[in-house]
């Protein structure tokens, strides 16, 4: 592990009441000493200290200062942390003289969780379960990162793997002292335990991708042709003029990306170009990134004028499926506006109508929106895979413990190194086996200072 000391601003940019610089590693005490000209506090003890710049002597701030000693620590090294007002010259000064001082660096993105990964203070899934804390900004995001912080998604992953573990002690067993006397056949007497195991890997990837949703926001595409009133509906969803309204078809040319906390989850409403032929290269583009959107969504709102209703334009119709929302605007253009049962088609997910700019209907299409959304993102008993690496590890275990199916018939040596194999990829989850090749990635995605 490198064994420089680390420093960073751990608080937010900009000017506030107080600020965090925090030190990790071998020099953080004696840094601490040089700043303030006195010893060392006691351990997980606040006391206030004037601090100088060690070269020029000039006063800097007179700062909180915490100290933690390895391996009590976040990190698991020696720890200081200097709680100093928040102006941007007080964070310059300090920052400035820890810089000079010999054996110190400023900390890359993610590399105090990294170290606290590499002190065994974390594990992968841990590690991500704080930076997704960093970063929520709902309540159902706070709960599941803190839930992921605690060991949630770990305590599932690894029982999984302590289970593949203690089947393949059996079968190594087995192939080493095949003279022992032992039970014959273990592969074939240990495939059934394997299967309820694949089978409930199996289940658990049946999720709806739930917790990438939550994660990253649950994507709700509008999409239908131009002028229908998509970007009147995107406002008014937003409350805010986020997107250009005009009467000129094709005022909408790029994708527009709004951010949403409906019930506490995330969403993003995505508003598209209107589909339709055109000669335009740029419009004719702006169609393809709609229609790649649209593949990409969780949920579509397919929208058809009321002028027009029942009859539904070709380019729209082929969108309408069980993840679909139909939308019939501008109802205000018809007097009586009401949809007969029999002209919505079967098979879309639920049907609402609306007036943005008489305001009628929109409550009840908000409801109908926000009831899918918290259903869809609802909680289960299993805390959510968050993250496309999990999935792809899991997906990688059940191909692995589907071979050993194959194996165990006939190929002891093959179906334990299958089951070995299953270890490994549920290893590379939580960071059990040799995951060098990850962790750039992994905390490549962190803040400095974190």
């Amino acid at each position: 592990m490198d064994k420089d000391t680390i420093f960073s601003l751990a608080s937010g940019a900009g000017v506030a009441g107080v600020a965090v610089v925090r030190l990790s590693g071998p020099c953080a005490f004696e840094a601490l000493v040089a700043l303030s000209g006195r010893p060392v506090p006691k351990v997980r003890t606040a006391v206030l200290r004037e601090l100088k710049d060690p070269g020029s002597k000039a006063r800097l701030d007179k700062a909180l200062v915490l100290v933690f000693q390895a391996p009590a620590s976040f990190t698991g090294e020696d720890v200081v942390e200097l709680h100093l007002h928040g102006g941007r010259s007080v964070v310059d000064g300090v920052i400035t003289a820890l810089a000079a001082q010999d054996g110190l660096r400023p900390a890359e993105a993610g590399e105090f969780s990294r170290r606290a990964f590499e002190q065994g203070k974390l594990d992968l899934t841990e590690a991500e379960g704080l930076n997704d804390l960093i970063h929520a900004q709902t309540a159902a995001q706070r709960e599941q990162a803190l839930n992921q912080l605690d060991g949630g998604l770990k305590e599932i992953y690894e029982g999984w793997r302590a289970d593949i573990v203690g089947h393949l002690a059996h079968l190594e067993a087995d192939i080493d002292f095949p003279d022992e006397n032992l039970p014959d056949g273990v592969a074939g007497a240990v495939l059934p335990k394997i299967l309820r195991l694949r089978d409930s890997i199996t289940q658990y990837l049946v999720d709806g991708r739930r917790g990438e949703a939550l994660r990253d926001g649950y994507r709700v595409v509008i999409l239908g042709e131009p002028n229908v009133g998509k970007s009147s509906l995107l406002n008014a969803l937003a409350k805010s003029d986020v997107a250009i309204v005009s009467d000129e078809a094709g005022t909408t040319r790029d994708v527009i990306d709004v951010a949403l906390d409906i019930n506490g989850f995330p969403v993003r409403l995505i508003d598209t170009a209107g589909l339709r032929d055109s000669q335009s290269a740029v419009e004719q583009e702006g169609v393809r990134r709609a229609l790649k959107k649209s593949d990409e969504a969780d949920l579509r709102l397919v929208l058809v004028r009321a002028d027009t209703w029942p009859n539904i334009p070709a380019a729209v119709r082929v969108l309408l499926d069980d993840k679909t929302l139909l939308v019939i605007t501008q109802t205000d253009k018809v007097p009586m506006f009401h949809v007969k049962h029999g002209d919505v088609p079967e098979g879309v997910l639920a049907h609402a109508a609306v007036s943005v700019k008489d305001e009628l209907g929109l409550d009840d299409f908000f409801k109908v929106l926000s009831d899918h959304v918290s259903n869809a993102l609802a909680p289960r008993e299993q805390p959510s895979l968050t993250r496309a690496r999990h999935r792809n590890a899991l997906e990688e275990t059940v191909a692995h413990l589907s071979r050993f199916e194959q194996n165990a018939g006939f190929d002891a040596v093959l179906a334990a190194e299958d089951a070995r194999m299953a270890t490994r990829a549920l290893g590379r989850i939580t960071g059990r086996v040799s995951v060098e090749d990850m962790l750039d990635v992994v905390f490549g995605d962190f803040c400095i200072g974190k």
